[in-house]
């Protein structure tokens, strides 16, 4: 199964660079968040890849629950993918994007890839083991070299999102007192923690399960884990709860060692 996330994702990398590099148009969904050609067409990819592989799997992809495609029951395991992670870091020419897809298992994020195709930067964890590999100019795997969260450093380096700060970040920045802090996009946040390059990424605004769980399922391979603000790790497959939507996350804190 991580092989077949690991191929479709690099499939999917290299659709994605065509459309960055040709020039795109940029539409609005119903939630006024950005969408462009390269996130349909990478999720296409996926989409066909495991559906084919894994016909009796549940797949819970962005762009078709955007769209208003809801899956029935989902079981104890489940996909969820993210396409085009740090949509408005690919509208801006920034070179963060991702294409994420993760294995949901009994509410955990069990198995994940994580690859950032302008960099070339590719990560995968499954359960005690998390790597970073090697990709190619022809997207072909060259070498992969296993991963782990380091001790907190002093000052630790915090990481903040790039689109979505907020002041409930910066408050709680500021309540860890001296701290490197770095702004970057999309689910690369939690690979940086799980390859010791950071130490926590505090999150206090809006995300859904499909930005977080490839990443988290690399983290928590690495010996790290995002939790709650009660402490609880973060859990996958939250549907029906009448104060919020569907597959949507609360405020959660990743660390790393």
């Amino acid at each position: 199964m991580l092989g077949l996330f690991e191929a479709l994702a690099l499939e999917a990398g290299r659709a994605i660079m065509r459309v960055f590099e040709a020039g795109f148009a940029v539409e609005d969904k119903a939630d006024h968040s950005p969408v462009t050609e390269a996130d349909r067409m990478s999720e296409r990819i996926i989409l066909e890849g495991l559906r084919t592989s894994f016909p009796d799997m549940i797949c819970v992809a962005e762009e078709e629950t955007s769209a208003g495609v809801r899956p029935g029951e989902i079981g104890r395991a489940f996909f969820l993918i993210d396409p085009l992670d740090g949509t408005k870091e690919f509208v801006s020419g920034r070179d963060e994007f991702t294409v994420n897809i993760a294995l949901i298992c009994d509410g955990a994020p069990a198995i994940g890839v994580v690859f950032a195709p302008c960099s070339k930067r590719f990560f995968s964890g499954r359960p005690g083991l998390a790597q970073t590999v090697l990709i190619g100019d022809d997207y072909a795997v060259r070498a992969r070299q296993p991963v782990n969260v380091r001790k907190q450093a002093r000052p630790p380096v915090v990481l903040a999102s790039r689109s979505h700060n907020t002041p409930e970040t910066e408050d709680y920045i500021a309540g860890l007192g001296i701290a490197d802090v770095t702004a970057i996009g999309s689910s690369l946040k939690f690979c940086l923690l799980a390859a010791g390059e950071a130490d926590i990424y505090p999150r206090f605004s809006r995300t859904m399960e499909w930005d977080t769980a490839a990443g988290d399922a690399v983290l928590r391979a690495a010996g790290g884990m995002t939790c709650t603000q009660d402490g609880a790790p973060l859990a996958y497959g939250k549907r029906n709860r009448g104060c919020d939507v569907d597959f949507s996350n609360p405020f959660f804190i990743a660390k790393g060692g």
